[in-house]
This record gives structure tokens, sequence and C-alpha cells, in this order.
């Protein structure tokens, strides 16, 4: 009997010991508070970085707009020194020599072509009662080759 008193209050102890070592463990607490703050952190510099982000593509934009802003005045200045001003020699005319090069920068090099359709709308091919010229489809599409 003295063995299982002996065992019952060793057991009582060792729990007792260990709570007291949890509660009075300076360093596991000092743990869970930097592991609060390093989340803390990665969470405002993730916020940090998607303010950066965002910044950034709002000033890309603005810049593009003010890039579009300019050159339609420049376009409009070009225009105007000529039709208000027809008979002025083209060395005074600060703006006659890049009105060729405004028009060869808006026209592209090579024509555009729309993507190819994976469908057909209506009857095609064989199944089709009607000359090539009246189904609109293929005459636009034979205008754009």
């Amino acid at each position: 009997m003295a063995w299982i008193y002996a065992l019952i209050i060793f057991v009582a102890g060792a729990i007792v010991g260990a709570f007291a070592a949890r509660l009075g463990n300076k360093s596991l607490k000092q743990q869970k508070e930097l592991k609060k703050d390093l989340d803390k952190s990665k969470y405002e510099l993730e916020q940090y970085r998607q303010e950066l982000v965002d910044h950034f593509a709002r000033s890309a934009e603005l810049l593009d707009n003010v890039a579009k802003d300019y050159s339609k005045l420049y376009e409009h200045m070009a225009k105007t020194s000529t039709e208000l001003m027809p008979n002025l020699p083209e060395q005074d005319n600060p703006f006659a020599r890049r009105i060729s090069t405004l028009e060869a920068v808006k026209q592209p090099a090579e024509p555009l072509h729309d993507q190819p359709r994976d469908y057909a709308s209506g009857a095609t091919g064989l199944f089709n009662d009607k000359p090539v010229e009246e189904i609109p489809e293929k005459v636009e599409e034979s205008k754009a080759s």
C-alpha cells in the first residue's frame, strides 16, 4: 500500500511540477510573443507590397494617359499650324517636319486580322444551299483577305 501512495504522490508532484515549469518558463512566453510579432510583421509587409504594386499600376496608368494627351496635343498643334499658316515656309514651321513621322507612327506595319472562329453560324460547306456571294460572313472574310 505504501508503494501506491508513493506512486500517487510522485505522479501528482510530476504534474504540478510540469505545470509550474510551463507557467514559469519565460522563454516559452517569449517564443509565443516573437511568433505573434513575426506573423504581424509578415502581414504588414504583405500589405505594404500590395500597396506598392497598386501605386505603380496607378502611376503607369496615369503616365500612359499623359503620353496619350501629349500626343493628341502635339498632333493638334501640327495640324492647326499647317491649316492656320499655309503660306509659312517649312523651315519656319517647327511641326512641319514631324507631321509625316506622326502619320507613319499611326499606321501599323501589318494589317491586324481577327482570330479565326472555332464555330460556324448557320449551314456552311456542302449543306449550304446559297452561293458563297450571298453569305454575309463569307463576303466579309473574302474582302478582308
